[in-house]
């Protein structure tokens, strides 16, 4: 699988939660997936994943997932991005960053999500 295509792949994933249509993820990602989120949980396999997801789906609205930039290597893609979503009525933003390992056969295996803070500051910049 050609970079262009990982980052195809990617940016229909963080799509899915924004059009809260998830029909085709199988296309995507291994029947074996591992799947950790960048505040602890984590999930083996579809069924986990298809899951999650539903329970997601019934407290969580995302409206942004915005991709800033990939990073790729033999067969992982780095992706660093921007997130604003809704859980429970309770607004929340944060930067993040997912490392994502691609099979054989051009499906994600393993996603490891990290996040940041969306308000950063600059506390010494200008003051040298």
């Amino acid at each position: 699988m050609d970079i262009k295509e990982r980052e195809k792949n990617i940016s229909e994933y963080f799509e899915m939660w924004i059009r809260r249509d998830f029909s085709g993820l199988e296309k995507i990602f291994s029947k074996d997936i591992y799947y950790s989120e960048c505040y602890g949980p984590e999930y083996y396999g579809m069924s986990e994943i298809n899951k999650w997801i539903e329970d997601m789906l019934k407290k969580q609205v995302v409206y942004e997932w915005r991709i800033k930039r990939f990073y790729h290597s033999e067969d992982v893609t780095v992706a660093e991005w921007y997130f604003r979503e809704e859980t429970d009525h309770t607004p929340s933003d944060f930067n993040g960053v997912s490392i994502i390992e691609f099979n054989q056969n051009g499906l994600i295996s393993s996603i490891k999500e990290f996040a940041s803070k969306a308000e950063h500051t600059a506390l010494y910049h200008g003051h040298l």
